[in-house]
């Protein structure tokens, strides 16, 4: 399979918090439309900038043709996943810097709550083709 070129969800690949927000994104991702890949991973290699890699405190998406970071990483998920998940994309109009406030202070914890794995998730059989080095 040819990698995908949008709707790529970067993640934090050894956080405990950030497997199981991949594992909600695979369930109600109902059209398939986004795909996923580990900020240690080689497609985050490609498409991230150093500084993102290094801190992987934070989520990000790239749309095919822009990233985008936390909250507006969230948002920007929420419209691609379309449908009931729409409602929440008229937050977009709050200002980031509010809207990542909770969202850092969250991420600053994640570790200690949700714990740290020692490798990055293994995708099953059927999650593979969603998944990208």
């Amino acid at each position: 399979m040819a990698h995908p070129s949008k709707n790529i969800v970067f993640f934090d690949g050894v956080c405990g918090f950030c497997n199981k927000s991949v594992d909600f994104l695979l369930r109600v991702d109902g059209r398939r439309t986004l795909f996923f890949s580990p900020i240690q991973g080689e497609t985050a290699k490609r498409i991230l900038p150093a500084e993102r890699r290094e801190n992987v405190d934070t989520i990000s998406f790239f749309d095919g043709t822009q990233l985008f970071y936390r909250t507006t990483a969230l948002l920007k998920i929420a419209k691609a996943l379309g449908g009931v998940w729409l409602v929440f994309y008229p937050l977009i109009v709050v200002p980031a810097t509010w809207r990542d406030l909770a969202y850092d202070w969250v991420a600053r914890r994640r570790y200690r709550w949700f714990g740290k794995r020692d490798a990055c998730r293994m995708p099953s059989p059927q999650e593979r083709a969603r998944f990208l080095d």
